[in-house]
């Protein structure tokens, strides 16, 4: 699996102009399921989104986690963190796990998200979506699953 991570002032998601998910401070987070990937690796991801020291502590040190802020998480499906653009030009998605298969391990690193006690916003699965992301830093970060190891 793999999580684009954004800390931001705020999120929102729209489909066909109607919003679906909206968050205040906290994280947006672009997630995609790869081919081999399997709860295990929902798990890691969700624990890795969760306890992040991404936000500022007194110091202005980056000390503390979007659940040590009482910060929101917004969740966006997003197959094509897994395309491939390294032959001609229209990328490839084949490295992707089939919509059904992402579908549940989406809703599983949502669901282990609230198990931490966060406040968890989502878009819509395989819909067209309008994301407005208000970076705060900006700060953005990659976190990648164990590729389906236990």
């Amino acid at each position: 699996m793999r999580a684009l991570i954004q800390r931001v002032l705020r999120g929102r998601v729209t489909v066909e102009g109607s919003e679906v998910g909206a968050i205040g401070p906290g994280l947006v987070v672009l997630v995609g399921a790869g081919q081999g990937d399997g709860e295990a690796d929902a798990r890691y991801v969700a624990e890795k989104i969760a306890h992040l020291r991404i936000f500022e502590d007194e110091q202005g040190k980056m000390n503390r986690s979007v659940s040590d802020v009482g910060g929101e998480v917004l969740v966006v499906s997003q197959f094509t963190l897994y395309g491939d653009c390294r032959k001609g030009r229209r990328p490839s998605f084949t490295q992707a796990a089939p919509p059904d298969e992402a579908r549940r391990l989406v809703e599983a690193v949502v669901a282990e998200l609230r198990k931490f006690g966060l406040t968890v916003a989502t878009g819509q699965f395989q819909a067209h979506m309008v994301v407005e992301i208000i970076n705060d830093g900006p700060v953005t970060l990659m976190v990648e699953g164990r590729g389906g190891e236990s």
